[in-house]
C-alpha cells in the first residue's frame, strides 16, 4: 500500500468505535440476572447466540408444556452472532459447491431443507414481531479477475444442469445497473436464497420470543462442567447447578462441554467496518437500489451490504487464527487490518472518496474442516450439540436447532437420516501442527489469488482430502 493511500485509508478510521455497530444501538435490551442457587428443568440450552436461542423457541413451539431453560456466559448476542455481516442464507452447506462435493447425492434435498429454513426464519420474524430489518434481497457473487468471471460463468452452467433456479448469470454490464464499482467484472445474483436483517436485533428479537414462551433466561451464567446426575445432566455454572433431563449445547467456538468435540473447531477472527449513512448522492454514484448483499469471488474475500439507513458494511479478507486457539477480546482490535480493508473499500468503491468508518470490530468464528455444521450426541443421547457452522450461522443455527432436538427425542427423521446430520469432519492436529497447516494454507490461497485462481499442490491435496480453512 502507498504511504498516502495508507494515511487516507488510516483517516477514514480516525473516529471509529471499537465496538461492533450492531450491538451500538440503543435498542439493546438490558441484561438479566444471573442463575444464583439450583434450577430443574426438562430442557437446558447452553449458549445464548442463535444456536441456543433457536433451539429454545423450537423447542417451546413443539411442546409448550417443556420447562426450558436457556443459560448464557455474557449477554444474549454479544459474541458472534451480534458481529457478524447479517448475510441470512438458506444454504446449510456453506454454498452450493461445497455442498455438491461433499454430499452430491442429497444435495437435492439438502437445497430444499435450507430454503424452507430460511422460509420458516422469515415466518418467525414476522409472527413474533422481530424488528430485525429483515429483507429478502438476494446476494452476488462478484468476480472482480478474469479467472473468477469464467470460473463464475462455468458454475452457473452447472448449477443450471443440476435443475437449481433463482440464479441469473450477470455480465460486466448487467452487474454494474446494479451496483456500479469499476472493479465488477460480473457475477451470479441468487435472488431469494439470502436475506439480508440487522444480526443483534434478530438475537434480541428471539430473546424476547423465548421469554413470552415461557423460557428462564439467565445470563452472566457460564456452564462450566457437565456430568451425569440420575436420569438427566447437571450443569455446574459459577453460582449454582441446573439439572436437565436433556441438554443442548449451542457454544459454538468456546470450549465444549463435551471434551472430546473440541478439536473439531477452531476460532478464526473475522474483522469488519461500517461506515456513515451515505448522502443521497454518494448512494446514487453506486446504484445498488436493490439493496443485494455482494461477496467478491477470491479465496480471501470481501463480504458487503447496505444497512437500513445507507450504511455500508464492509468486512473480511483477513483470516486470523490465534496459535493454540486461543479466544481474547485483545483479538477483536486489529488496526492493521482495518486499515487494509479500509483501503481496499476505497479501491472498489473510489466514488466514495472521503467517507468515514463510524465502527470498526472482529470477533471469533467457530471453523471446522468441512466448512459447514456437524452435530452429534453425548451421554448416552442426554445431551446434543451443533458447531461448525464457519460463518454462516444467521440461517443455518434455526436448521441445527431443530437437528438437535430431533437427536434429543430419539426419533428418526427427515434431518437425521442426512449424511450430513451422521458424519463429521476431521479434527485438527493439535499444535503446532494446527496452526502450521493453517498458516500454509492462508499463504498458498493468498498465492492463488495473485496467480490467476492457480492452486498449488498443498491446496490440490487438501481439496483431494476433503480439507480446508475458511471464514
Amino acid at each position: 500500500m502507498a504511504p498516502a493511500a495508507m494515511r487516507t485509508a488510516a483517516q477514514s478510521l480516525s473516529g471509529a468505535k471499537p465496538v461492533s455497530y450492531w450491538l451500538d444501538d440503543p435498542a439493546k435490551p438490558d441484561a438479566l440476572d444471573a442463575l444464583t442457587g439450583d434450577e430443574h428443568t426438562d430442557l437446558l440450552v447452553v449458549g445464548g447466540g442463535y444456536s441456543g436461542l433457536w433451539t429454545a423457541l423450537i423447542a417451546k413451539e413443539r411442546d409448550p408444556e417443556r420447562d426450558v431453560v436457556l443459560i448464557e456466559g455474557h449477554e444474549v448476542g454479544w459474541a458472534a452472532s451480534g458481529r457478524n455481516g447479517g448475510f441470512c442464507a438458506a444454504s446449510l452447506t456453506h454454498g452450493l459447491a461445497n455442498g455438491v462435493e461433499r454430499w452430491p447425492d442429497e444435495i437435492t434435498k439438502l437445497e430444499e431443507l435450507g430454503e424452507r429454513n430460511l422460509d420458516a426464519i422469515e415466518a418467525a420474524v414476522a409472527r413474533y414481531g422481530i424488528d430485525c430489518e429483515f429483507e429478502r434481497t438476494g446476494e452476488i457473487d462478484v468476480a472482480t479477475e478474469p479467472h473468477q468471471l469464467e470460473e463464475l460463468r462455468e458454475w452457473h452452467e452447472e448449477i443450471v444442469e443440476l435443475g437449481i433456479t433463482g440464479v441469473d448469470f450477470l455480465d460486466r454490464d448487467a452487474l454494474r445497473a446494479e451496483v456500479d464499482s469499476p472493479t465488477f467484472l460480473g457475477g451470479l445474483w441468487d435472488r431469494r436464497g439470502v436475506a439480508m436483517l440487522h444480526p443483534a436485533k434478530l438475537a434480541w428479537g428471539l430473546k424476547r420470543a423465548c421469554q413470552e414462551l415461557g423460557v428462564r433466561i439467565y445470563e452472566h451464567t457460564r456452564g462450566l462442567d457437565l456430568v451425569r446426575s440420575g436420569e438427566g445432566m447437571a450443569v455446574r455454572t459459577p453460582y449454582g447447578r441446573v439439572f436437565a433431563r436433556r441438554v443442548a449445547l449451542g457454544t459454538n467456538i468456546f470450549p465444549s462441554l463435551v471434551k472430546r468435540v473440541r478439536p473439531y473447531t477452531v476460532p478464526v477472527y473475522d474483522y469488519a467496518l461500517m461506515t456513515e449513512p451515505l448522502t443521497p448522492e454518494q448512494l446514487e454514484s453506486i446504484g445498488w437500489k436493490g439493496r443485494q448483499g455482494l461477496g467478491d469471488s477470491a479465496n480471501q474475500f470481501h463480504y458487503f451490504r447496505l444497512s437500513a439507513d445507507n450504511r455500508i458494511l464492509w468486512g473480511g479478507y483477513d483470516a486470523i487464527y490465534p496459535y493454540g486457539g486461543r479466544l481474547s477480546a485483545d483479538l477483536d482490535q486489529r488496526p492493521e487490518t482495518f486499515v487494509k480493508l479500509a483501503e481496499q473499500f476505497f479501491t472498489c468503491f473510489p466514488q466514495l472518496s472521503g467517507l468515514n468508518f463510524t465502527h470498526a470490530w472482529g470477533g471469533a468464528i467457530d471453523t471446522c474442516a468441512r466448512f459447514t455444521a456437524f452435530f452429534g450426541t453425548a451421554h448416552q443421547g442426554r445431551v446434543a450439540y451443533a458447531a461448525g457452522f464457519t460463518g454462516l450461522g444467521v440461517g443455518s443455527t434455526r436448521f441445527g436447532a431443530d437437528v438437535m432436538l430431533d437427536l434429543l427425542s430419539g426419533e428418526e427423521t427427515e434431518r437425521t437420516r442426512l449424511e450430513m446430520v451422521r458424519s463429521k469432519p476431521m479434527p485438527f492436529p493439535p499444535e503446532p501442527f494446527a496452526w502450521a497447516g493453517i498458516e500454509i494454507t492462508k499463504r498458498s490461497l493468498a498465492r492463488a489469488d495473485s496467480n490467476g485462481g492457480h492452486r498449488n499442490l498443498w491446496l490440490k491435496t487438501m481439496d483431494k482430502l476433503g480439507l480446508g480453512f475458511d471464514s
